[in-house]
């Protein structure tokens, strides 16, 4: 008959040697503020770390940091991607951050509180979230 074969199923968390791996790389730069800004979407959650001029310093997602499916969604996922911005930004010396948030997804909250989870000072917090002004086109009349 053949040997059984046996399919290993992962735990479903993270990948830490992801998380070590985008740690690794040192700051260039050391800077006191910045903004983070916050792109959160019903299957996943984008953070992107700039200047207050807009140059882009850092930036993670849940699917960077190995969630896989509807895990990348997750609170959890974008709560994990929050401290690992967190961390990036206490390495670069950031004290205070504005906070944008853009998005109808599950992380939005979870990682802001990630982020402040590093001891970081929040100076103001928008939602950016667009609003259609009328919205899709509406269905054809039903023919009888």
């Amino acid at each position: 008959m053949g040997k059984k074969r046996i399919i290993k199923k992962s735990g479903g968390g993270y990948d830490s040697g992801l998380k070590s791996r985008a740690l690794s790389r040192g700051p260039k730069r050391q800077i006191e503020k910045g903004v983070l800004h916050i792109q959160s979407t019903y299957n996943n959650t984008l953070l992107t770390l700039a200047e207050a001029s807009g140059t882009v310093l850092c930036a993670s997602s849940s699917g960077a940091l190995g969630f896989k499916g509807a895990r990348k969604g997750t609170p959890y996922a974008a709560a994990k991607v929050g401290e690992l911005i967190g961390e990036k930004a206490v390495q670069m010396g950031m004290r205070d951050a504005d906070i944008i948030i853009k998005g109808v997804g599950a992380g939005r909250e979870s990682s802001v509180r990630g982020f402040i989870s590093r001891g970081i000072g929040i100076s103001s917090l928008r939602d950016a979230t667009p609003v259609p002004f009328n919205g899709p086109r509406p269905p054809k009349p039903r023919r009888v």
